[in-house]
C-alpha cells in the first residue's frame, strides 16, 4: 500500500512541478510585462503616457473652404485629412478585417490565438502576422520603434524586438479600454500611409480613384487594404501586377471569412484595374492656387503667435472665397489669355519681345535675368562663388517641363533656355469683390501656378494708368465740382517749382480735340488733358489725401503726372478703393478669412472687416454715375463691352481702363451692384509688352476677361451675383443731367423727377 501511496505521490509530483514551472512562466512573464510597463530602472524605455493615449497626434492637413463649402486646397508634409466612421464604405471595412484583423470584433487589442499559431506557421516556413488593428494602430500613432521609447535593453539584439511588442501589446489593450471598435478602425484607417502622398484613406480614395471614401467600389477598397502591406511593393502605379495579385488576395480572404460570396468575388477578380483617374495632389492643384499661396502667408503669422503647426494640427480655414465665381474667373483668364498670348507671339514673331524705347533688343537681357535668379544663386553657392562655372550649369541641357496653353510638353533644356521661353509670356492678375462686404469671391493672380509662382492680384503693383483717374475726379467733386462741370481738350504745360521744369502730357493719340467737354464725358473718354488740368485745380497733395483714403497704401509721386497713374499700385488696392464708390462712401479693406476652426471644429478666431468712412455718401454716387459715363457716353472707353457679352443688357455697369504710356500695362476696373472686379494683363518685365495702342489698351488687354467673368456669373443664378440698378442715396438732389445742371440750380428742384424719370427709361432700354 505504502509503494502504491508513493508511485501515486510521484505522479501527482510531475503535475505539481509541472503546474510550478508554469505558474512561474506566467509570474515572470506577468512581472516581465510590469517591468516593461512601468520601464523598471529605465532599462525598457518609455512608452505612451496617458496624455498621448487620449490625445494622439498624427500629422493632419489644414484644409481651406470656400464661402460655399468647396474645398480649395491643403497645406501639408503628409497629405492627411480625418474621415468619420459613417464615412467609410462598407466595403473597406470588411476587406481591413478580413485581411487584417478577422477576430478583430472579439479581442481586446491582443489575438491570443493569433498569437498561438505563430510558431505553427514558423516551423512550416511560412510568415504570418500576429499584430492586430490594435497592436498596428499603436505602432503607427507612437511610433513605438522610434529612439524616443529606446533603453539599455531595446538595443539588445533579439530582446529589442521583444520588448517593442510587449510595448505595443500593453498599449493596444490601453487603446481598447480607452476607445470602441469603430473609433480604433478610423483612427487606424486616418494614420496609415498609402503611398503617392497619400496618408489616410480619405486622402488614398482620392488620390488613386478621385472618390470620395464613402463611394468606394469592392475592389477599389480590396486595393487600398492590399497595398498597406506595401506601399511600394503593391502600388498599382510602380507595380501594377503586384498589386493586382495582392487585391485579389484581399478578395479570396473576403470570401474565406464570408464576406462576400464567391462569385462575387471572381467577377471583381477579371476586372482589369483602372488608374485613369489616379492623380497626386500637390499644393499646385485646385482651385484659387494663388490665393491659397497669399493666404499661407497670413496663417503662417497667424500659427506662429499661437503656437499652431498649420502643416501638421490640421486646421479649417473657411474663407470668402466663392467656388463658382473663382471657376468662373479662372475660366476668363484661360480663354482670354491663350488668345492675347497668340497674339503676342505673331505680333513679335521670331524676335525677343524685350526691346527698347527704339524697339531694338536690349542686349544680355536673359543673362541679366538669370544673374537674379534662385537657380542661379543656388549654382554659384554649390560652386563657391565660381560664376564660370554657375552659368556652365545654367546652360547645361536636362530634361524639362514647360507650360504652352495648348497643354504641357517635355523638351531638353538649360536653365537660360527656360528663363528665355517663360519670358514671352504675358500675365494677369484678376480679384473679385463684394463692394458691401469688402469680401473677396475671386482672386486670380496669373496665368498658371505651377510654372509662374509669382501673384499679380497683391503681391505685384504696377502703374494703373488711366485707371488712376478716378481719385483725381473725386477730390475735384467732393469739394465743390460737377460732373457736368467743363473744361477743354487742349494741350496742358504745368510748371513744377519742385524740379523747375514744366510738365506737357499727350493724349493717347497724341492729339487735342479742342472741344469743351463735362467731367464724366472726359473720364469716360480718358482724355489726359483735362485730367492734368483737374489734377492742377484741385492740387496733387489732395489727391494724394483722397487716394489714401480710399486705400491705397502703395507710395504715391507727389507730382502732376501721378493724374495718369504714374505710381505703381496693386490689383488689391484698386479693387478696395473703387469698391467704396459702390459702398455709398465707406471703404472696407478688402478681406477673405470669415474663421479659422481647429481640427475637430473649435473655432479659433473670427474675422471682421477694416471699414472706415472715406468719401461722402453723395460724392459716391456721383463717382458711381461717373463711372457708368464708360459704357454710356459716345467713345466710352468701355463700349467694347456691349459686342463681347451681355453683361449690359438691363443692367447697371461702371468702369474704367488703364494704359500705361508704352503699353506695358492694360487695366480694366469694373463696377456692378454686387460685385467689383480689377484686371490687369502685362508682361512680368516692364519691357515686354506691345508696342502699339490697338494692341496694346487696357480695353484690348484686360477688359475682355471682366466680361467674360462677369457673363458666366450672371448666368449662374447659384452665385447670387444680379443684374439691377446701383442703390442711389436718399434725398439725393445733386442734378446729374448736364443739359438740366446748366439751366443753374433754380431748374434743380422742379426737374429732379425729370431727370429721374429719364435715367430710368435709359435704363430700361438697355
Amino acid at each position: 500500500m505504502q509503494k502504491s501511496a508513493g508511485f501515486q505521490f510521484k505522479g501527482w509530483g510531475w503535475v505539481i512541478a509541472a503546474w510550478a514551472a508554469a505558474l512561474t512562466v506566467i509570474g515572470g512573464f506577468i512581472v516581465y510585462v510590469w517591468a516593461v510597463a512601468i520601464n523598471l530602472f529605465g532599462l525598457f524605455g518609455g512608452m505612451p503616457g496617458l496624455d498621448k493615449l487620449f490625445n494622439p497626434k498624427s500629422e493632419l492637413a489644414s484644409e481651406v473652404y470656400s464661402q460655399d463649402g468647396v474645398l480649395l486646397g491643403k497645406y501639408f508634409r503628409e497629405n492627411r485629412s480625418p474621415a468619420t466612421f459613417k464615412e467609410l464604405s462598407p466595403n473597406l471595412v470588411r476587406a481591413l478585417i478580413a485581411t487584417e484583423d478577422v477576430r478583430f470584433e472579439d479581442h481586446s487589442g491582443i489575438d491570443v490565438l493569433g498569437i498561438s499559431a505563430v510558431p505553427f506557421y514558423l516551423l512550416t516556413g511560412k510568415k504570418r502576422g500576429s499584430s492586430t488593428i490594435s497592436q498596428q494602430l499603436a505602432k503607427n500613432l507612437f511610433d513605438t520603434r522610434s529612439e524616443a521609447y529606446e533603453g539599455p535593453l531595446t538595443t539588445v539584439k533579439g530582446l529589442g524586438i521583444a520588448i517593442i511588442k510587449t510595448k505595443e501589446w500593453i498599449t493596444a489593450v490601453k487603446l481598447e479600454r480607452g476607445y470602441t471598435k469603430e473609433e480604433i478602425l478610423t483612427m487606424y484607417l486616418n494614420t496609415v500611409d498609402f503611398g503617392s502622398n497619400a496618408y489616410g484613406i480619405k486622402t488614398a480614395a482620392r488620390t488613386f480613384f478621385g472618390k470620395r471614401v464613402q463611394d468606394l467600389s469592392v475592389p477599389e477598397a480590396a486595393l487600398l487594404v492590399g497595398v498597406l502591406k506595401g506601399q511600394t511593393l503593391y502600388s498599382p502605379i510602380l507595380n501594377p501586377k503586384a498589386a493586382l495579385a495582392r487585391r485579389n488576395t484581399v478578395l479570396d480572404q473576403m470570401v474565406k471569412y464570408d464576406f462576400l460570396p464567391e462569385a462575387e468575388a471572381e467577377g471583381y477578380k477579371a476586372q482589369a484595374i483602372d488608374m485613369s483617374r489616379y492623380k497626386v495632389e500637390s499644393h499646385n492643384d485646385g482651385l484659387a492656387p494663388y490665393f491659397r499661396a497669399e493666404l499661407r502667408k497670413d496663417l503662417i503669422a497667424f500659427c506662429k503667435e499661437r503656437g499652431i503647426d498649420l502643416f501638421a494640427d490640421g486646421l479649417r480655414v473657411h474663407t470668402t472665397i466663392n467656388s463658382r465665381l473663382q471657376t468662373y474667373a479662372e475660366a476668363a483668364v484661360a480663354r482670354h489669355m491663350a488668345k492675347q498670348q497668340a497674339e503676342f507671339f505673331k505680333y513679335w514673331r521670331k524676335r525677343n519681345p524685350w526691346a527698347d524705347e527704339e524697339g531694338k533688343q536690349i542686349p544680355n537681357f536673359i543673362q541679366n535675368a538669370l544673374a537674379r535668379s534662385p537657380a542661379y544663386r543656388n549654382a554659384l553657392e554649390q560652386y563657391d562663388g565660381d560664376k564660370d562655372s554657375a552659368m556652365a550649369m545654367m546652360r547645361r541641357k536636362v530634361p524639362r517641363t514647360f507650360f504652352s496653353w495648348q497643354g504641357e510638353f517635355r523638351a531638353r533644356a538649360s536653365a537660360m533656355d527656360s528663363l528665355r521661353y517663360a519670358k514671352h509670356f504675358l500675365h494677369t492678375g484678376l480679384m473679385s469683390m463684394d463692394p458691401s462686404s469688402g469680401a473677396i469671391r475671386a482672386w486670380v493672380g496669373g496665368i498658371n501656378y505651377k510654372f509662374f509662382k509669382y501673384d499679380h492680384v497683391r503681391q505685384g503693383r504696377r502703374q494703373p494708368g488711366s485707371a488712376f483717374k478716378p481719385f483725381v475726379y473725386t477730390a475735384a467733386i467732393d469739394n465743390g465740382y460737377s460732373p457736368c462741370y467743363e473744361l477743354v481738350d487742349a494741350p496742358v504745360s504745368i510748371y513744377m517749382p519742385e524740379t523747375g521744369m514744366r510738365w506737357e502730357p499727350k493724349n493717347s493719340d497724341g492729339k487735342w480735340s479742342g472741344e469743351k467737354m463735362s467731367l464724366r464725358k472726359a473720364m469716360a473718354q480718358s482724355i489726359n488733358s483735362v485730367a492734368a488740368q483737374l489734377i492742377d485745380k484741385v492740387g496733387v497733395a489732395r489727391v494724394v489725401d483722397y487716394a489714401r483714403r480710399l486705400g491705397i497704401t502703395a507710395d504715391l509721386d507727389p507730382v502732376p503726372a501721378l493724374s495718369l497713374g504714374t505710381s505703381d499700385v496693386s490689383v488689391y488696392e484698386m479693387v478696395g478703393a473703387y469698391g467704396a464708390f459702390v459702398n455709398h462712401g465707406t471703404w472696407t479693406k478688402p478681406w477673405y478669412i470669415s474663421r479659422i476652426e481647429d481640427k475637430n471644429g473649435n473655432v479659433l478666431q473670427r474675422f471682421n472687416p477694416e471699414r472706415r468712412e472715406a468719401i461722402s455718401e453723395e460724392t459716391a454716387y456721383q463717382m458711381v454715375h461717373m463711372l457708368r459715363g464708360a459704357t454710356t457716353e459716345r467713345n466710352g472707353t468701355a463700349l467694347g463691352l456691349y459686342r463681347l457679352g451681355n453683361t449690359l443688357a438691363g443692367n447697371e455697369v461702371g468702369g474704367k481702363t488703364g494704359t500705361t504710356s508704352n503699353y506695358s500695362d492694360g487695366w480694366f476696373i469694373g463696377i456692378t451692384k454686387d460685385l467689383v472686379t480689377g484686371v490687369w494683363v502685362g508682361g512680368d518685365d516692364r519691357s515686354i509688352h506691345f508696342r502699339t495702342f490697338n494692341q496694346g489698351q487696357g480695353s484690348k488687354m484686360a477688359l475682355p476677361i471682366w466680361s467674360y467673368y462677369m457673363d458666366a456669373a450672371y448666368a449662374d443664378p447659384a452665385t447670387g451675383v444680379r443684374k439691377g440698378r446701383f442703390a442711389k442715396p436718399k434725398n439725393f438732389a445733386v442734378v446729374l443731367d448736364c443739359n438740366l445742371w446748366k439751366r443753374g440750380p433754380e431748374a434743380d428742384s422742379a426737374t429732379e423727377g425729370q431727370v429721374l424719370e429719364r435715367e430710368k427709361e435709359n435704363f430700361d432700354d438697355k
